[in-house]
């Protein structure tokens, strides 16, 4: 090899180690898994709490659009088509729909979980709370439904909007919750103002 073509050699890999020195100094170090993740679950926390402000009235009101949107009918339950508003068709669209929660909206487990709700008691439910079950592998086995107010004084039934398999939208008593074994618990939307 001539010295002429060895110096060309020379100064290429000095131009690509100079470059691959230039992209480790402007790449963003390297966060731990556990910031990450906590980094992760206060942007979630963010953007629900970013969620534009609802009343409970503004909630059930929009609940019952879908009860009549599909030319006089219910709006059909699919897990995977999207309603006009571009919302999903199933209970989370639906309940994401009634809280004004940006389209599609999030899935019964972020619901639940990515900072969109609190915990409440059953007891404490109000109208446009939402009672979910979210704990469970199967996602024929999730299912969440807007409280509209207890139909007993006992609190052992109460009034529901909810998109349900093979029905659509509906208005309905359920005891989901009630009882505390069946895997349904109450929740507040953080964007309902009293």
């Amino acid at each position: 090899m001539t010295v002429k073509k060895s110096r060309r050699w020379s100064l290429a890999a000095l131009a690509v180690v100079l470059c691959a020195g230039s992209v480790a100094l402007t790449a963003p170090a390297a966060q731990p898994a556990a910031a990450t993740a906590s980094v992760r679950v206060v942007d979630k926390a963010r953007a629900a709490q970013a969620a534009p402000s609802i009343t409970r009235a503004q909630v059930l009101e929009r609940a019952k659009t879908w009860l009549t949107a599909n030319n006089g009918r219910q709006v059909p339950y699919s897990q995977s088509k999207y309603w006009k508003n571009e919302y999903r068709q199933d209970c989370s669209g639906y309940a994401s729909m009634a809280l004004n929660l940006g389209a599609p909206g999030p899935n019964t487990v972020k619901l639940k979980n990515d900072g969109w709700t609190r915990p409440i008691a059953m007891n404490e439910l109000a109208p446009g709370d939402l009672v979910i079950k979210a704990n469970s592998n199967d996602p024929n086995n999730r299912h969440v439904v807007i409280f509209d107010g207890w139909a007993d004084g006992a609190h052992t039934v109460y009034k529901s909007y909810e998109q349900a398999g093979g029905v659509g939208t509906r208005w309905k008593q359920h005891s989901y919750g009630v009882n505390g074994r069946d895997g349904y618990h109450a929740y507040r939307p953080v964007n309902i103002v009293d």
